[in-house]
């Protein structure tokens, strides 16, 4: 409808523009007219002063007959001269209107472009909607998993096919993103139109997920359902406080056995779950006491905070035990990858490559190997980056060897993103989400999703360390949480939804 009102519009200016010229042409006649009018009275009215003429000399008669046919000569060819320049006047006008809409109309809307915004800002635009739809989906995630715990699978099986959807429009939103960081396409247009693109399936992923809401909220019932809820986010808390003690049992033994850098990525993952959980359980008692009161929509809104928490929470205890299991399966991996290193070097060797500083690489690495403390990880990175790179590495024990360390890496990027998501842009989950497609690559592509990986986490704990400095101008007892993504910044816990729904029971949901 829009559209049809703003093709409208030109042709109602166009018409105006018609009947002024119209009225001037008409001016013009009438103009001329006037002036032709004495001698047009003079010939046809003689009679009605024919009994004064009677007495006026003859001779006088004759002047004034011939003034009144020389006024007349005069007047007939300035009036059609005139009536010539007006018609040829609007001919021009109308000539002139017609180019210009011709090259300053916008083709099949009627109605002057607006100027196009420069590219930096369609590319912050195209970033934050990335960010903004990739929370959306973590979230439908989450409540998911706490709401197939509550009705179970079939229950909550439309909602999974929405969130599906939502995250391959989203996947390929990321793919768009990170092929025009690349710097694909080259030119400006192209890279225009890319972007559109980006924000169009960022908007159809949190389309989706808005239209699910409200059948997602009659899914969990009255307010929040948080009868049921509210016993089973319990007994997850439960599981989770010792799993935070087992935590901190593993990495210590963890720490005694390999070298710092082994356990850097997750050092004091314990630490915030157990905050996540102290969270958790303000909020777990805060929503026990609005149910005793009657207040659902209060109870509602905590048991979703809390809920948030305690998924936070397990996903960095998870991130521990990972990385535990990701150093004993290095540790395991690194003698056969140095073996399969030294045979594929030697036969790059007969190649005629120069494997000098890959040599060197394989060095080192058994020279920490054997001082008993080191880094399995590492070490297994740094033998895959020496020797892929000279063509080996293919298939085998190497390809083993890069899956297990991109896979790690991975890990340890999404591990951040998602405990801190309120503060992470979508640069660093572009990368990550290209890391993550590349896991199934083969060994050279494996190197690329380490790499993405690597850059992902380096991208996003600056936005966090960016963003804390920001919120502590105007900290409170709610920074952290914030800053977490457990609630957004109104203070409201996110719920299943996109961006339209997301924040609806914690305002006037909007329409």
């Amino acid at each position: 409808m829009t559209s049809s009102l703003i093709r409208g519009r030109p042709r109602r200016a166009a018409s105006h523009i018609s009947v002024r010229v119209l009225h001037t042409v008409l001016g013009g006649f009438a103009g001329m007219v006037w002036l032709a009018l004495p001698g047009m009275t003079a010939h046809g009215g003689a009679a009605a002063p024919a009994t004064r003429a009677e007495h006026r000399p003859a001779a006088s008669a004759a002047a004034r007959s011939a003034d009144e046919a020389s006024t007349t000569d005069l007047v007939l060819p300035l009036a059609i001269g005139g009536a010539v320049g007006v018609l040829a006047g609007f001919g021009y006008v109308r000539h002139t209107r017609r180019a210009r809409t011709r090259t300053a109309t916008a083709p099949g809307t009627g109605a002057a472009p607006a100027a196009a915004p420069p590219l930096p800002e369609l590319e912050e635009r195209a970033a934050a909607l990335l960010a903004e739809a990739d929370d959306c989906v973590r979230v439908c995630r989450e409540e998911l998993g706490f709401a197939e715990a509550l009705s179970g699978a079939a229950a909550v099986a439309p909602f999974a096919r929405a969130v599906r959807d939502a995250e391959a429009e989203l996947s390929a939103a990321f793919r768009m993103r990170q092929r025009y960081d690349d710097g694909v396409p080259e030119d400006e247009p192209a890279r225009r139109h890319i972007l559109a693109g980006i924000v169009g399936r960022c908007q159809e992923a949190g389309r989706r997920l808005d239209a699910e809401a409200d059948a997602f909220d009659r899914l969990r019932g009255p307010d929040g359902g948080v009868g049921g809820a509210l016993g089973i986010a319990e007994v997850r808390f439960r599981e989770l406080t010792g799993g935070a003690t087992a935590a901190e049992a593993t990495l210590v033994e963890l720490t005694g056995r390999y070298a710092p850098s082994a356990t850097r990525a997750v050092t004091g993952h314990a630490e915030q779950a157990t905050d996540r959980l102290f969270f958790a359980t303000s909020r777990l008692n805060r929503a026990h006491q609005a149910a005793d009161l009657g207040r659902g929509g209060p109870a509602a809104r905590d048991l979703r905070a809390a809920e948030g928490a305690t998924a936070q929470a397990a996903t960095l205890l998870t991130a521990v035990d990972q990385r535990a299991a990701a150093l004993s399966r290095a540790e395991d991996l690194l003698p056969a990858a140095l073996t399969g290193a030294e045979a594929e070097l030697a036969e790059a060797r007969e190649a005629g490559a120069d494997t000098a500083r890959a040599d060197g690489v394989l060095a080192d690495v058994r020279e920490e190997v054997a001082s008993g403390r080191y880094d399995p990880l590492d070490a297994l990175r740094r033998v895959v980056r020496a020797v892929v790179p000279l063509g080996a590495g293919r298939a085998g024990v190497l390809s083993a060897a890069a899956l297990l360390v991109a896979r790690d890496a991975a890990d340890t990027a999404a591990c951040f993103v998602a405990t801190h998501r309120g503060a992470v842009g979508g640069t660093a989950r572009t990368r990550l989400a290209e890391a993550q497609r590349l896991l199934v690559a083969d060994a050279p592509g494996l190197l690329t999703a380490e790499s993405l990986a690597r850059s992902a986490l380096d991208l996003a704990e600056q936005d966090a360390r960016d963003r804390a400095r920001d919120a502590m101008r105007h900290a409170n007892d709610l920074t952290d949480a914030v800053l977490a993504g457990v609630l957004l910044d109104t203070g409201t816990p996110p719920a299943f939804g996109g961006p339209r729904t997301r924040a609806r029971h914690g305002t006037t949901r909007p329409r």
